[in-house]
């Protein structure tokens, strides 16, 4: 069992990790690129860091099924993430993307046997509802787009969730290994087909996205979640989704519309009370 101190620890880095994971939409949005671009020269740069991580810690690339697979949905999370912040507000892409666990649980119970309890049940039903909220605040084609690519980020993330749920380390980060290549592959090519101006601005921004918002968090996230357990690291995840539109709206005023904040609210409290309640249930059937 992990000391107090040593979670302690755990806990300051997966903070700092998803506030780092939050400044996504602001450099996203300052950057006049297609999506595909962005994400790929993104995860080259990112890739980088997971490279720098392995050799350290004298782990080695392992291709096999899992990390293969695991970097495919890695990668088609990171291209329609980015695409996303691109077709509609900052904070429907995250958000959005944070329903991630509800399709781990329906993912589940189709492929995995599981069945649902009333809670899962009520907790998808509410986080639908919430996500309604965004449509009735983005009547407009793009942001409907943006909305529809947002939510299959969160499915593809929930595929890799699922994949990688039992690997080992060295899987895990081999697949995210991968998926920062795979990106890379599919998104650079890009910049020969949409018009990419290349000014200190956008080199300045393409790097913070590639150092500070995606690499260093992976590194920080593989220190942390050692000693912090899996309800921690999801509730102090959800930092994510609530501060990507603050910074957004700080730096470029952009801001979400009403029924996109309440949405927002009802998705973010609804799938942190799940994760609650499964994590105690779990807990309670242990001491059985």
């Amino acid at each position: 069992m992990s000391s107090q101190k040593a979670q302690q620890r755990a806990i300051f880095l997966m903070m700092i990790c998803a506030t780092l994971w939050s400044v996504a939409g602001i450099f996203i949005k300052m950057i006049p690129w297609n999506g595909l671009v962005i994400a790929g020269w993104r995860s080259l740069i990112s890739a980088g860091c997971v490279v720098i991580y392995l050799r350290a810690t004298k782990q080695r690339l392992r291709l096999n099924r899992a990390s293969l697979v695991s970097g495919v949905f890695l990668a088609l999370t990171f291209l329609a993430f980015v695409s996303a912040n691109k077709l509609t507000t900052a904070a429907n892409a995250i958000v959005l993307q944070f329903t991630a666990p509800v399709f781990i649980l329906i993912l589940s119970a189709i492929f995995l046997r599981q069945k649902f309890s009333r809670a899962d049940v009520i907790t998808v039903s509410v986080t639908m509802c919430g996500i309604a909220l965004f449509f009735l605040d983005q009547l407009a084609p793009g942001n409907l787009l943006g909305n529809f690519v947002a939510i299959f980020a969160g499915l593809s993330m929930a595929c890799m969730y699922i994949i990688t749920g039992n690997t080992d380390e060295e899987s895990r980060m081999s697949g995210i290994l991968l998926g920062h290549l795979f990106t890379a592959a599919a998104g650079i090519p890009f910049m020969f087909v949409f018009d990419t101006p290349v000014t200190a601005p956008a080199v300045l921004s393409i790097l913070a996205l590639g150092v500070v918002q995606l690499g260093i968090p992976y590194v920080l996230y593989g220190i942390a979640v050692k000693d912090c357990p899996a309800l921690m690291c999801s509730l102090l995840g959800a930092i994510e989704p609530l501060l990507n539109p603050v910074w957004v709206f700080l730096f470029t005023g952009e801001r979400p519309g009403v029924f996109a904040l309440a949405g927002g609210v009802i998705v973010i409290v609804t799938i942190t009370a799940w994760c609650v309640w499964r994590d105690r249930s779990l807990a309670a059937q242990k001491t059985v």
